[in-house]
């Protein structure tokens, strides 16, 4: 199979959960799916890209959260064009939950020069559904990083089984 019928061929499948069999059958072991996922979708969110699709962010978050057995609570820092400048896992938690600090969150995208930020957290559960302790830490990070003039766009929490937005359920 050349390169680019195998990569159209992983972008087709990544968007069914049965890829898995199909890519055993060619060979590659579900790890090494992943890692080509992952790479994939890094170099569309190379640094300097911007974000213009949430479908992409949570697919990138989905895989790069997932597999976690503690929670994780990442940060994506942004330019005022919303163009990447980096992501950073800031937090390991335990299995159901992670101690953010607003003041580390605060400092992090002063570093960066950032002028918006998005936010994401798994679930070890697997259920992507926001507890109140999200709502509230993500209020908290929203009116932190207001003082700075920093935007919080969105905040994902990440299950086994997708992804939730808190700009889409109206909670940002």
């Amino acid at each position: 199979m050349d390169t680019a019928t195998h990569h159209t061929q992983l972008s087709l499948n990544l968007a069914s959960h049965h890829s898995t069999a199909k890519y055993n059958a060619s060979g590659l072991s579900p790890e090494a799916i992943i890692q080509m996922a992952l790479n994939i979708l890094s170099e569309r969110h190379a640094m300097g890209e911007s974000f213009t699709n949430p479908n992409d962010m949570a697919s990138y978050l989905r895989l790069k959260l997932a597999e976690y057995k503690n929670e994780v609570f990442c940060a994506i820092f942004l330019n005022a064009r919303h163009k990447l400048i980096a992501y950073e896992e800031l937090f390991h938690g335990t299995i159901d939950g992670a101690a953010v600090y607003p003041r580390v969150v605060v400092q992090r995208a002063i570093e960066h020069n950032a002028s918006a930020v998005i936010f994401a957290h798994n679930h070890p559960s697997g259920v992507a559904e926001p507890s109140s302790a999200d709502v509230n830490i993500t209020q908290q990070l929203k009116e932190a990083l207001q003082l700075v003039e920093v935007r919080v766009l969105d905040h994902f929490v990440v299950g086994n089984g997708g992804t939730t937005s808190f700009a889409e359920q109206g909670l940002i």
